[in-house]
Parts: structure tokens; sequence; C-alpha cells
């Protein structure tokens, strides 16, 4: 009677599947790596556009965007335009509603040509899907007003304009791009981590609190460990 052969796999084929196995968990790693560069660069770049953009349009028009009531922003640009502001020379979160200057900056800016796409410009709080403001690579709501609702070292920080780039970041992309356009730390320089809680601009302008933690010598830094995939960033005008 003929022996019966194992049917067990030779060291050969494993070999050749923990190689396949290998190179493929490499290509989805690196597939992520590039993903998460790609948008790294899109949001330096959108945030300097748009930083370029409030500033062009503060030269052109001797107005601040959202600030400059409705009409006079409608007759100077030669559209009608629904938002607008009180023109105290600056972004109010207090003017009837916290978003109708801020809605009304992003109205103004696109109708004035300094950015692209279309915003409704009136108080309503935006979404992802409302078209009252800009989205980051994330589908999240991206912010521009005064606020002092981001890490600030050394004590209580001061009101200042800001753009907030928006929820859903992963905490070590969000060093990546401080890195990128800053100073790498979470509470100084012009990029900053935004609050936890209590925000003027709500949900919006929050992140979680494990996209921070304590380092050597009570230093503030990112908090690659936890690992966190809703991070949010301001950057300081």
């Amino acid at each position: 009677m003929q022996a019966r052969k194992d049917a067990g796999f030779t060291l050969i084929e494993i070999a050749v599947v923990l190689v396949v196995v290998g190179l493929l968990v490499g290509a989805v790693l690196t597939g992520q790596e590039l993903i998460g560069s790609a948008r790294v660069r899109n949001l330096a770049s959108t945030s300097a556009g748009i930083q370029s953009a409030y500033f062009a349009f503060v030269d052109r028009y001797r107005r601040v965007p959202g600030d400059w009531n409705a009409t006079e922003a409608g007759e100077a640009l030669g559209v009608a335009v629904t938002g607008g502001g009180n023109d105290n020379g600056r972004i109010d979160n207090d003017s009837g509603s916290v978003w109708a200057e801020p809605n009304a900056l992003w109205e103004q800016l696109a109708k004035a040509g300094f950015l692209k796409g279309e915003f409704a410009g009136d108080a309503v709080e935006p979404t992802p899907a409302n078209q009252r403001a800009p989205l980051n690579p994330f589908n999240r709501v991206m912010v521009l007003g005064r606020t002092d609702d981001y890490l600030h070292s050394g004590g209580a920080p001061p009101v200042r304009l800001n753009l907030v780039l928006g929820r859903g970041l992963p905490v070590d992309l969000a060093r990546e791009l401080d890195i990128k356009i800053d100073d790498g730390v979470p509470d100084t320089g012009g990029l900053r981590l935004t609050v936890s809680s209590g925000a003027t601009f709500g949900e919006a302008a929050q992140g979680e609190a494990s996209c921070v933690a304590t380092g050597g010598g009570g230093s503030q830094i990112y908090d690659i460990a936890s690992d966190s995939q809703d991070c949010n960033v301001a950057l300081l005008y």
C-alpha cells in the first residue's frame, strides 16, 4: 500500500505567503501615509489661500469682509449680497447671531472673486451640507472669527482673529501640519490646537482633549500616543 502524503504547506510556500502579505501591508501603510501627507499639504495651501484672500479684500475695498454691511458690499461688488455686518471694522460674534458676520465673510470673499465657491451668507449655523462655509479635507466646517478658543502657553489667550481649520484631523497630521507651517508646538506660535469645550462657535471650533498632553518640563505636546482622530487647529492672524 502506498503511504499517504501530508497535505501541509512547505516552508517555501509559507515564506512566499508571508512576503506577499508583507508587501500588501507595506503598500497599504504607504498609501495611508501618502493620503495623510496630501491632506496636510491641502490644509496648508487652503489656509494660506484664505489668509491671502482676506487681506487682499481688505486692501482692495478698505472694508473687512463679513463686517461690511450687505447693501454697500453688494453695490461695490456689483452682485446681490445676503450677509453683512455692522461696519465696526472687525468680525463680531454678537451681531444678532454668532454666525452672522463669519458666514457673511465667506459670501463676500467669494462674490468678490477672492475665494472659490458659493456661500449663502446668512446667519444659519454652517454644516457640511448647507454651503455656509468652506470645508476641510475631512469634510468639516472651517470658521474665521475673533475668539480666544485656542491653547496658549503662559496664561489666558488673547482674543484674536483666527481661522479654525475644522475637526476630523488625526493628531499625527495635526502635528505634521504644525511642523510644516509653524513651530510644531500646540500652544505657541501661529498655529494652535483649539480648546476641547466651551468654544464661541461650539463643536465646529473644538477638538478632542486627548490631542494634547504634557511633556517633559511641563510643556505641551501633541499626544501622538492617544491616536486621536478628531483634533482641530486654529491659524492666528
